[in-house]
Protein backbone atom coordinates (compact mmCIF):
# COMPACT_ATOMS: atom_id res chain seq x y z
CA UNK A 1 0.00 0.00 0.00
CA UNK A 2 1.86 3.26 -1.03
CA UNK A 3 1.58 6.42 1.03
CA UNK A 4 -1.34 8.89 0.03
CA UNK A 5 -0.94 11.87 -1.99
CA UNK A 6 -0.28 15.41 -0.27
CA UNK A 7 -3.72 16.99 0.31
CA UNK A 8 -5.78 13.95 -0.47
CA UNK A 9 -9.12 15.58 -0.07
CA UNK A 10 -8.20 18.53 -2.51
CA UNK A 11 -6.23 16.08 -4.80
CA UNK A 12 -9.43 14.11 -5.17
CA UNK A 13 -11.30 17.65 -5.63
CA UNK A 14 -9.22 18.37 -8.63
CA UNK A 15 -9.06 14.66 -10.55
CA UNK A 16 -12.87 14.49 -10.20
CA UNK A 17 -12.74 17.92 -12.04
CA UNK A 18 -10.20 17.87 -14.63
CA UNK A 19 -9.93 14.29 -15.25
CA UNK A 20 -12.09 11.29 -16.66
CA UNK A 21 -10.80 8.80 -14.16
CA UNK A 22 -12.91 6.67 -12.35
CA UNK A 23 -14.04 7.44 -8.47
CA UNK A 24 -12.79 4.23 -7.58
CA UNK A 25 -9.45 4.98 -9.58
CA UNK A 26 -9.74 8.92 -7.40
CA UNK A 27 -10.60 7.21 -3.88
CA UNK A 28 -7.47 4.40 -4.13
CA UNK A 29 -5.33 7.19 -5.47
CA UNK A 30 -6.00 9.72 -2.38
CA UNK A 31 -6.67 6.72 -0.01
CA UNK A 32 -10.74 7.98 0.43
CA UNK A 33 -14.15 5.88 0.44
CA UNK A 34 -15.51 5.79 -3.00
CA UNK A 35 -18.78 7.48 -1.99
CA UNK A 36 -16.81 10.43 -0.58
CA UNK A 37 -15.50 10.53 -4.16
CA UNK A 38 -18.97 10.59 -5.29
CA UNK A 39 -20.07 13.08 -2.84
CA UNK A 40 -17.48 15.34 -4.25
CA UNK A 41 -18.81 15.29 -7.17
CA UNK A 42 -22.08 15.65 -6.43
CA UNK A 43 -21.05 18.68 -4.42
CA UNK A 44 -22.29 17.48 -1.39
CA UNK A 45 -18.44 16.42 0.28
CA UNK A 46 -15.17 19.16 0.22
CA UNK A 47 -17.74 22.19 0.00
CA UNK A 48 -14.82 25.18 -0.13
CA UNK A 49 -12.31 23.38 -0.88
CA UNK A 50 -10.24 24.30 -3.39
CA UNK A 51 -8.72 21.25 -6.26
CA UNK A 52 -4.53 20.75 -5.62
CA UNK A 53 -3.50 19.72 -8.79
CA UNK A 54 -1.28 16.72 -8.34
CA UNK A 55 0.88 17.05 -11.56
CA UNK A 56 2.35 20.37 -10.39
CA UNK A 57 2.67 19.24 -7.19
CA UNK A 58 4.79 16.38 -8.74
CA UNK A 59 2.92 13.49 -7.81
CA UNK A 60 1.29 12.21 -10.81
CA UNK A 61 2.47 12.50 -14.16
CA UNK A 62 -0.08 13.37 -17.32
CA UNK A 63 1.03 10.29 -18.98
CA UNK A 64 -0.06 8.73 -15.48
CA UNK A 65 -3.55 10.41 -15.99
CA UNK A 66 -4.04 9.44 -19.44
CA UNK A 67 -3.01 5.84 -19.22
CA UNK A 68 -5.50 5.42 -16.50
CA UNK A 69 -8.25 7.35 -17.78
CA UNK A 70 -8.14 5.01 -20.82
CA UNK A 71 -7.65 1.72 -18.62
CA UNK A 72 -10.69 1.76 -16.10
CA UNK A 73 -9.11 -1.17 -14.19
CA UNK A 74 -5.59 0.90 -13.97
CA UNK A 75 -4.52 2.21 -10.38
CA UNK A 76 -2.74 5.52 -10.24
CA UNK A 77 0.64 5.66 -8.97
CA UNK A 78 2.30 7.77 -6.64
CA UNK A 79 5.06 9.69 -8.19
CA UNK A 80 8.21 9.14 -5.96
CA UNK A 81 9.48 12.33 -4.85
CA UNK A 82 13.67 12.29 -5.37
CA UNK A 83 13.92 15.27 -3.03
CA UNK A 84 15.88 13.80 -0.27
CA UNK A 85 15.02 14.93 3.21
CA UNK A 86 17.82 15.58 6.18
CA UNK A 87 17.06 13.21 9.03
CA UNK A 88 20.07 15.93 11.11
CA UNK A 89 17.10 18.27 12.88
CA UNK A 90 18.69 21.76 13.17
CA UNK A 91 19.64 23.00 16.29
CA UNK A 92 17.35 25.31 17.56
CA UNK A 93 16.74 27.17 20.72
CA UNK A 94 14.34 25.43 23.07
CA UNK A 95 11.15 27.89 24.13
CA UNK A 96 11.70 28.46 27.66
CA UNK A 97 8.39 29.24 29.36
CA UNK A 98 8.17 32.45 31.35
CA UNK A 99 7.96 30.57 34.74
CA UNK A 100 11.46 29.30 34.04
CA UNK A 101 13.26 32.39 32.95
CA UNK A 102 13.77 33.67 36.28
CA UNK A 103 15.41 30.44 36.81
CA UNK A 104 18.52 31.06 34.09
CA UNK A 105 20.34 32.88 36.42
CA UNK A 106 19.93 30.64 39.03
CA UNK A 107 21.46 28.36 37.26
CA UNK A 108 24.55 30.34 36.24
CA UNK A 109 24.86 30.30 39.56
CA UNK A 110 25.00 26.77 39.86
CA UNK A 111 27.31 26.27 36.93
CA UNK A 112 29.94 29.04 38.19
CA UNK A 113 29.83 27.14 41.79
CA UNK A 114 29.85 23.75 40.23
CA UNK A 115 31.88 24.26 37.68
CA UNK A 116 34.25 27.15 37.51
CA UNK A 117 36.42 26.01 34.63
CA UNK A 118 33.23 27.00 32.23
CA UNK A 119 34.00 30.62 30.54
CA UNK A 120 31.33 32.91 31.21
CA UNK A 121 30.07 32.71 27.19
CA UNK A 122 30.04 29.17 27.86
CA UNK A 123 27.67 29.63 30.34
CA UNK A 124 25.28 32.41 28.99
CA UNK A 125 25.13 29.67 26.13
CA UNK A 126 24.05 27.01 27.69
CA UNK A 127 21.74 29.05 30.09
CA UNK A 128 20.59 31.15 27.77
CA UNK A 129 21.75 34.38 29.07
CA UNK A 130 23.77 37.53 27.58
CA UNK A 131 28.01 37.13 28.69
CA UNK A 132 27.24 39.89 30.44
CA UNK A 133 24.83 38.63 32.59
CA UNK A 134 27.00 35.70 33.52
CA UNK A 135 30.28 38.09 34.36
CA UNK A 136 28.10 39.94 36.55
CA UNK A 137 26.99 36.99 38.19
CA UNK A 138 30.38 35.39 38.75
CA UNK A 139 31.47 38.66 39.76
CA UNK A 140 28.73 39.56 42.54
CA UNK A 141 27.41 42.77 40.89
CA UNK A 142 24.68 41.20 39.56
CA UNK A 143 21.42 43.36 40.21
CA UNK A 144 19.82 40.90 42.11
CA UNK A 145 22.73 38.39 43.22
CA UNK A 146 21.51 38.55 46.98
CA UNK A 147 18.18 36.90 45.62
CA UNK A 148 19.85 34.31 43.40
CA UNK A 149 19.93 30.58 44.62
CA UNK A 150 21.92 28.19 43.18
CA UNK A 151 19.53 25.48 40.99
CA UNK A 152 20.82 22.60 38.53
CA UNK A 153 20.02 23.89 35.08
CA UNK A 154 19.97 19.86 34.16
CA UNK A 155 17.26 19.50 36.20
CA UNK A 156 15.09 22.21 35.33
CA UNK A 157 15.17 21.08 31.98
CA UNK A 158 17.27 24.12 30.60
CA UNK A 159 19.68 21.64 28.59
CA UNK A 160 20.82 17.90 28.51
CA UNK A 161 23.45 16.46 30.13
CA UNK A 162 25.22 15.73 27.32
CA UNK A 163 25.15 19.42 26.56
CA UNK A 164 26.70 20.30 30.16
CA UNK A 165 29.39 17.01 29.08
CA UNK A 166 30.58 18.63 26.02
CA UNK A 167 30.70 22.30 27.24
CA UNK A 168 33.06 20.56 29.98
CA UNK A 169 34.99 18.95 27.78
CA UNK A 170 35.84 21.99 25.03
CA UNK A 171 36.71 23.90 28.65
CA UNK A 172 39.31 20.93 29.70
CA UNK A 173 40.76 20.99 26.13
CA UNK A 174 40.96 24.93 26.76
CA UNK A 175 42.66 24.40 30.03
CA UNK A 176 45.25 22.06 28.47
CA UNK A 177 45.70 24.39 25.50
CA UNK A 178 46.52 26.86 27.40
CA UNK A 179 48.59 25.28 29.96
CA UNK A 180 51.35 24.16 27.12
CA UNK A 181 51.29 27.67 25.46
CA UNK A 182 51.94 29.00 29.16
CA UNK A 183 55.25 26.13 29.28
CA UNK A 184 56.33 26.92 25.71
CA UNK A 185 56.61 30.86 26.58
CA UNK A 186 58.29 29.89 30.00
CA UNK A 187 60.66 27.29 28.20
CA UNK A 188 61.53 30.00 25.86
CA UNK A 189 62.31 32.42 28.76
Amino acid sequence: MSNAPLMPMATAVWLVENTSLTFKQIADFCKLHEVEVQGIADGDVAKGIVGYNPIIARQLTLDEINLSSNDPDRPLTLKENEIGIKSEEKKSKKYIPLSKRQDKPDSALWLIKQHSILKDSQIAKLVGITKNSATAIRNKSYWNFNNLNAKDPVAMGLFTQKELVDALDKADRRIKREKKEKEKLQNLK
